[in-house]
């Protein structure tokens, strides 16, 4: 299915994409012969991941932008740049935050901290690069029959029962599921594509250390899971190269794709079993968090 050059001809832009699932997805990419941008807070990260890749894939053009997508200015700046030097044809949606917490803990800040990043800033980057499309149809630089702009975005498996505990993120989760779901219909005429893919956990430090502090990554997934296991990096790799790979299904826009070995449809999949929880284990968590955010602000 997936051959050698299948995706050549495409420059992907991947929020998120210095590390963890963003990193993976435009690893793929570029394998089967796009060339991809990557933007991240930490720049020195990106740029450490860029320089890799073009060891590994020279052919390809390999772009690293350090844009906080909270800073609606930077994200358009960032796009206009990439328009400026040959264009887009998809994006990633990844870039997240998250952390576990019980509702009635949280500060402004706080849930502004997941809310920010992930409704408002990936919908920036979305209108930021949907416009441009969306204006080079308008004057007939896409007409029917020529290759699908794909936008996918990463949600989250609970985004239609919700989950207790980590709030911000379903709620902002949500709003991107229904965006997806919007512009799927909006933008169609004007020759564009957008999905979404709730993954089940694949272990990274990032989440494991959020969203599972002081747990074996995996551990709750391989416990309760219909499958007994936790997703693979590559299994969330060849979805992603499925749904932004030109000519594959382009009829299929405006879906929201489960990839969880069943988990949320047996268990909901979201943080229910954290009511278990007594004040000194949310407490044991906040520090075992903030010394996990620290930690990235060192390597920042």
């Amino acid at each position: 299915m997936f051959q050698t050059e299948l995706m050549a001809g495409q420059r992907i832009l991947v929020t998120g994409g210095g590390t963890g699932l963003g990193r993976s997805m435009a690893e793929r990419f570029l394998a089967l012969g796009a060339d991809v941008a990557i933007c991240g807070r930490r720049q020195a990260v990106c740029e450490e991941t860029a320089a890799t890749w073009r060891a590994q894939f020279p052919q390809r053009r390999i772009d690293a932008f350090g844009v906080d997508i909270r800073n609606a200015q930077a994200v358009d700046e960032m796009v206009e740049s990439l328009f400026a030097s040959g264009g887009l044809t998809g994006l990633v949606n990844n870039a997240a935050g998250n952390f576990v917490s019980p509702t009635e803990a949280l500060s402004p800040r706080a849930f502004d901290a997941v809310a920010n990043i992930v409704f408002h800033g990936s919908f920036y980057v979305t209108q930021a690069i949907g416009k441009r499309w969306v204006a080079q149809a308008k004057a007939g630089q896409w007409k029917a029959g020529e290759p699908y702009r794909n936008v996918m975005s990463i949600i989250v498996t609970w985004v239609d029962n919700g989950s207790p505990y980590v709030v911000p993120s379903a709620m902002s989760k949500a709003g991107i599921e229904v965006m997806t779901k919007s512009l799927a219909v909006e933008w169609a005429r004007y020759g564009i594509r957008l999905n979404a893919v709730g993954p089940g956990e694949i272990p990274t430090e990032g989440m494991s250390k959020r969203l599972n502090p002081g747990e074996e990554p995996g551990a709750r997934s391989k416990a309760m899971n219909p499958m007994a296991r936790t997703g693979e990096m590559s299994e969330l790799q060849n979805l992603a190269a499925f749904l932004m790979s030109p000519g594959q299904c382009d009829w299929l826009t405006g879906q929201s794709i489960m990839m969880d070995g069943g988990g949320a449809l047996a268990t909901g999949g979201n943080f229910y079993e954290l009511r278990q929880w007594s004040d000194a284990d949310w407490l044991a968590a906040r520090e075992r968090i903030e010394a996990q955010n620290q930690k990235d602000k060192a390597q920042r």
